[in-house]
Parts: C-alpha cells; sequence; structure tokens
C-alpha cells in the first residue's frame, strides 16, 4: 500500500513538471485589478496615478500587498483608507512596491538587496520562507505578460515616508481672514488722521 502511494505521487509530480505553464494573460494592473484581494492596492494605484506606468512594457517586480495587508497598516496607523489615499508621498509607498526587471522566486538570494522605483532598497530574506524587509511572501510568481507579481502580508513602507495627518491640513474655508482684517485697519488711520487734519485747519481759521 505504501508502495503504491510512493507511486502514486511520483506520478502526479512527472505530471506536474510535464504540464506547461499557463501563458500570462494580462498585464500587472490586469491581473491585480481581477482579484477582489487588490483592490485597495488599485484602488491606490488609480489615485497615484501609476496605473499607466505598471502596464507599460516593463518589465516590472510587483511585491502587492493584499486587503487585509493595507487593513492592518490603516490599524497600526490609526487612519482611514480615505486618508492613506490622500497620503502627499502616496506614489513613493506604491513605487517602494516595485522593481525593476523580472524577478523569479528562484532568482532571489539571502541577504540580497533589491532597489525599488522609489529609490529605495528592500532587503531579502530566506531563513524562514521568503521575507521582503518584514513581509512575507504568501504567493510567488504571478507571471503577467510585463513581469511578475509576489504577493505579501503587509504593507512596505520606506524608511523616508512621513504620515501627513490630513485632518489638520488646513482648507482654503479654514484659512483665517486676514484679507480683510489687512483693508479694515488702514481705512481706521485714515479716519483718524483726516478728523485730526480737519480739526487742526478748523482751529487755525477760528
Amino acid at each position: 500500500m505504501k508502495k503504491r502511494f510512493t507511486m502514486l505521487l511520483t506520478l502526479v509530480f512527472i505530471i506536474m513538471l510535464s504540464t506547461p505553464a499557463l501563458a500570462a494573460t494580462g498585464d500587472i494592473v490586469d491581473i491585480a485589478s481581477g482579484d477582489e484581494n487588490f483592490s485597495i492596492l488599485v484602488t491606490a494605484l488609480q489615485e497615484a496615478e501609476l496605473v499607466g506606468a505598471l502596464q507599460g512594457e516593463g518589465p516590472f517586480t510587483v511585491f502587492a500587498p493584499t486587503n487585509d495587508a493595507f487593513a492592518a497598516l490603516l490599524e497600526a496607523l490609526d487612519i482611514t483608507a480615505a486618508d492613506l489615499l490622500a497620503q502627499p508621498d502616496l506614489a513613493d509607498v506604491l513605487l517602494y512596491h516595485v522593481v525593476s526587471g523580472k524577478i523569479m522566486s528562484t532568482d532571489l538570494t539571502d541577504d540580497m538587496m533589491a532597489t525599488t522605483l522609489q529609490g529605495e532598497s528592500l532587503t531579502i530574506n530566506l531563513d524562514d520562507g521568503v521575507m521582503v524587509n518584514s513581509s512575507k511572501v504568501t504567493t510567488a510568481d504571478i507571471e503577467a505578460t510585463n513581469g511578475v507579481i509576489h504577493v505579501i502580508d503587509a504593507v512596505l513602507v520606506p524608511e523616508s515616508f512621513v504620515l501627513e495627518d490630513i485632518m489638520d491640513m488646513p482648507e482654503v474655508t479654514d484659512m483665517p481672514n486676514t484679507g480683510g482684517e489687512s483693508l479694515y485697519t488702514p481705512m481706521i488711520w485714515i479716519g483718524i488722521l483726516l478728523a485730526i487734519t480737519l480739526l487742526i485747519r478748523k482751529r487755525l481759521l477760528a
């Protein structure tokens, strides 16, 4: 029985090896848009106007955080998704997940440094699965026509990122109304000076 089971496993393994891999049917944005687990990522790419860039020829390697990864980040930062999408450095955060070239999981080496399109580098660690900085690759080698996607369980945040408090950023309606005050004050002094001048002329003519 044990021998039959071993032979069956060997046969399945041989069939898997002999079956050609499915050809990529879409670019990186197409694949991400077709998976509801990446809906926040896709929305962020649209907000940062990076969709066109990631639909380019590439090739690109994208470490793609899931919705759960974004939810964990929002909870840690105590902000809403709207706050995140309104961050001035949103594009930099997203580009920190993108490396030029197509890097498959078999190309990764321990302590490998990968320079991102944002400019800072990611550190690859293979001690416990595949780790990208402190994020773990949960699904590797999702091939696209212009690169490859590796799914990660946490959002990568560059060291240079500074969280802006969107609620405290002044809007036009919140700006102090100094225009009226700067016009009103000189008019008061003009009136006072005019009254004094008239009083002096009246006394001189008396």
